[in-house]
């Protein structure tokens, strides 16, 4: 790296390239979890109208995918491109998949997915390289630089469900895909414009976004104090962003190809000629850089197959795998269920690729001095308690979402029925909004009519999302957009509001809270690690896991003591997800780090291959577990999803099951810590032990 990139201009005390970075990565992760806000909801509401089951087994796939490309992007930069090239390429591959993805037909929506999982292997590891590229070796500041970089990531993961999760639920799903495309190729501007451009970008797309967070919300209080404070958060740090890049901005050679005369080497010549006359000859040239952009491309329809596949067909037969899930044992028909999905195709591409990674570092370890192999098997043992623990914190994507939409109350009632409205007819509003004023002022139909009897039949979710889709339609009649209610006796005490939370916002409960106490966590570390009481590794990934389970506790319970109608208050939802939070700042922050200071030199790399790979296998993991909460199936008579009283206690049984697995490990792992902790041989260099 050249001295350049070390002796830049500095805000803050770090680099000024770090806030371009910050910027960049901000706006990718906000096209992520826009999608992300949005996927299962589109599978089960949208054109494809999947089943739990179906939708889970896709969104499964895809996140595992998502986990295992790095690896491979990570090695391409490393070996050929450079990280700069890469993040622009995967920067804009992404930025196709999320415009394909509002094309409604099956065949761009798998490739889409493709886009977005090979785009992010390119995307992910190298920005972060070339963050810790800003800093020299042994700089005591490069951990404070990832801080902020952090704080970047979750502010952007804040942003998605509040504007995109929103925009595309009430809108239109082309919408909330739309923002996440405009989010990426905001982004990837950042990144490669010129310096007075990106400043423009940065403060001009903080103040645009803030305003329109703030303005889309205004009929929910609760709503638009949480989006006020992610924008002014937001504002704060695109003020930063444009001063410090008003005295520099990414270093030149920042991310370069390790050898730029190898990549733009010639591998293939051919004279090209024309038909058209007077034309001269040219002579077309692949380099190893076009090489990688074809191969690439080539490679995306496999892995949207592979998504694809994943919900039609396994690999062991039918006639083995359905005595085995029919079977009276409980078992016998867990033990058959947890093999089939793990027989598709990626769940086989996980499984053998990761016992090969696991079967390689063990036999390593046995060829390392002492110290070197017990740290290694403290590698291997900390990572399968973080598969498990993001197998289950995972859920908020699948299982906790339609949780959510289903079962938790988001609606602050404005009034309850009277008993003196009986035998009156109410006319509700079906769209959230509606540019007719003597509509807009109408009561919105919302959860707090669903179990309730309208005509012959009760309000579910599927009713009330075909009436919303109905009245949103380019084309919907002014019959569409309200709704006539008979109130009945029994409809005494129903709640009507004139706003409803939609259940995609709440998935940015998580980030905000790592914003509040992610310097909290640092800074209590800190304070224990002078005083000599800091918790060990193993220990932090134990308190981990038990505020984990903690938090499905708290789901469980709130399931448990459901109103009549089977809805949960939406205070048991955000304490449940501020003990993950929690849980989720006891372990990730440490997990990377303990990989790179722990496992022996020559095989850093491998080791950190194996990380990402068992966060892919927890990822599919996940959607496993997420399809025993399955409620509704596609087609048939059986399409749709029941009342919710009928709903919320799958949900509460699967997240007791949950807590009470998250609570065993954690047993486990706090048995385990003072062994790991001794094997960990903190302040031993990496020779033969005495």
């Amino acid at each position: 790296m050249s001295t350049s990139t070390h002796d830049q201009p500095t805000l803050f005390g770090h680099p000024t390239g770090l806030y371009m970075l910050f910027f960049a990565e901000m706006w990718e992760r906000f096209s992520y979890y826009g999608m992300r806000a949005l996927l299962v909801f589109y599978m089960l509401k949208g054109f494809l109208a999947y089943g739990d089951s179906e939708a889970y087994k896709v969104y499964g796939a895809y996140t595992a995918m998502v986990y295992l490309t790095p690896f491979f992007g990570g090695l391409l930069a490393d070996r050929l491109l450079g990280a700069r090239r890469a993040v622009v390429f995967g920067g804009l591959l992404m930025a196709a998949g999320h415009l394909t993805m509002t094309q409604e037909n099956e065949l761009p929506f798998f490739i889409a997915l493709a886009l977005l999982i090979v785009g992010n292997g390119f995307f992910k590891p190298n920005i972060s390289t070339i963050v810790g590229s800003l800093y020299p070796d042994g700089d005591p500041r490069r951990d404070g630089g990832f801080t902020i970089f952090y704080m970047g990531i979750n502010l952007g993961a804040a942003m998605a469900p509040l504007l995109c999760g929103f925009v595309g639920e009430t809108y239109g799903w082309h919408y909330g895909f739309g923002l996440a495309t405009v989010g990426m190729m905001v982004g990837l501007a950042v990144f490669v414009m010129p310096t007075r451009i990106t400043q423009a970008l940065v403060l001009g797309g903080a103040l645009a976004t803030s305003a329109s967070m703030v303005f889309l919300v205004r009929e929910s209080t609760l709503l638009l104090a949480v989006n006020g404070f992610v924008a002014l958060a937001l504002v704060i740090s695109g003020v930063a962003a444009f001063t410090a890049l008003g005295r520099g901005g990414l270093p030149e050679g920042s991310g370069e190809a390790p050898d730029l005369e190898y990549l733009n080497e010639p591998i293939w010549r051919a004279p090209v000629s024309f038909l058209r006359s007077g034309v001269q000859q040219v002579e077309a040239v692949i380099t190893r850089e076009h090489l990688v952009y074809l191969g690439t491309l080539v490679v995306v329809p496999v892995f949207a197959a592979l998504v694809w596949s994943n919900r039609l067909f396994t690999v062991i037969p039918d006639s083995v795998l359905k005595p085995l899930v029919e079977s009276e044992s409980g078992l016998v028909h867990l033990a058959g269920t947890l093999l089939g999905e793990m027989s598709t195709l990626p769940g086989v591409l996980l499984t053998v690729t990761g016992l090969f990674g696991f079967i390689y570092l063990f036999r390593e370890s046995l060829k390392s001095t002492k110290v070197e192999r017990e740290r290694l098997w403290v590698v291997l043992v900390l990572m399968f308690f973080s598969m498990l623990f993001w197998s289950f914190f995972e859920q908020a994507g699948s299982s906790v979402n339609n949780f959510t939409d289903r079962n938790v109350d988001r609606v602050l009632e404005d009034r309850q029925i009277a008993q003196s409205e009986v035998g009156s007819t109410l006319t509700f509003r079906v769209a959230a909004a509606d540019g007719d004023a003597a509509i807009a002022d109408l009561p919105y139909l919302s959860q707090e009519q669903l179990g309730y009897t309208l005509g012959d039949a009760p309000m579910t979710i599927t009713r009330l999302t075909e009436l919303r889709d109905a009245a949103t339609a380019d084309d919907a009649p002014v019959t569409a957009r309200t709704v006539d209610w008979p109130v009945l006796k029994d409809q005494v005490g129903m709640g009507v509001a004139s706003a409803e939370i939609p259940a995609s916002p709440f998935q940015s409960a998580n980030p905000i809270y790592i914003i509040l106490l992610g310097l909290g966590f640092s800074s209590l570390w800190s304070f224990l690690g002078r005083r000599n009481i800091e918790p060990s590794t193993p220990v932090k990934f134990s308190l981990g896991l038990l505020q984990l389970g903690l938090g499905f506790v708290v789901l469980w319970y709130g399931a448990k003591t459901c109103d009549p109608r089977g809805m949960v208050g939406m205070s048991w939802l955000l304490v449940g997800y501020l003990l993950h939070t929690t849980g989720e700042l006891c372990l990730s922050p440490v997990g990377l780090s303990m990989v790179t200071k722990l496992s022996p030199k020559r095989l850093v790399s491998t080791a950190m291959g194996a990380w990402f790979l068992a966060t892919a296998f927890s990822s599919f993991l996940a959607a496993i577990i997420a399809t025993f909460t399955g409620v509704s199936h596609s087609g048939g008579e059986s399409a749709g999803i029941p009342v919710p009283i009928e709903t919320v206690g799958v949900y509460g049984g699967v997240f007791g099951t949950i807590a009470i697995a998250a609570l065993a490990a954690s047993v486990l792992s706090f048995a385990l810590s003072p062994m790991l902790t001794r094997w960990m041989h903190i302040g031993v260099e990496d020779s033969e032990a005495a």
